[in-house]
């Protein structure tokens, strides 16, 4: 029950800080992928790889795991080849509302 009440509200996820502090995620990106996903990604695998894995991400307040895995593939290659700063702006504000509705996250 406890681990149901971290994994919903993504409490979970705050041990990646240290990762985005290490250099090795940034706060805003693609969401990190197994290895058994790789092949998910097909040719838009270039711009995963593009991109530090992020504490957030397009994907994440998208809908989550409601959004099928192609499209969650479609938002990760169009954040990398359209990224701005002000879209992570706007991506870190959305995160606060994902987070705390919770939607898509099992």
């Amino acid at each position: 029950p406890l681990g149901a009440v971290l994994r919903k509200t993504s409490v979970d996820e705050l041990p990646q800080l240290i990762n985005v502090l290490r250099g090795e995620m940034s706060i805003v990106g693609p969401r990190p992928i197994s290895a058994e996903e790789i092949a998910a990604y097909g040719a838009k695998i270039n711009d995963y790889f593009a991109a530090r894995p992020g504490l957030t991400g397009v994907w994440q307040v998208s809908g989550r795991n409601n959004v099928a895995y192609e499209h969650r593939v479609a938002l990760d290659s169009d954040y990398v080849q359209n990224w701005s700063l002000v879209r992570d702006v706007v991506i870190i504000a959305r995160t606060i509302p994902a987070v705390i509705k919770a939607d898509g996250c099992y």
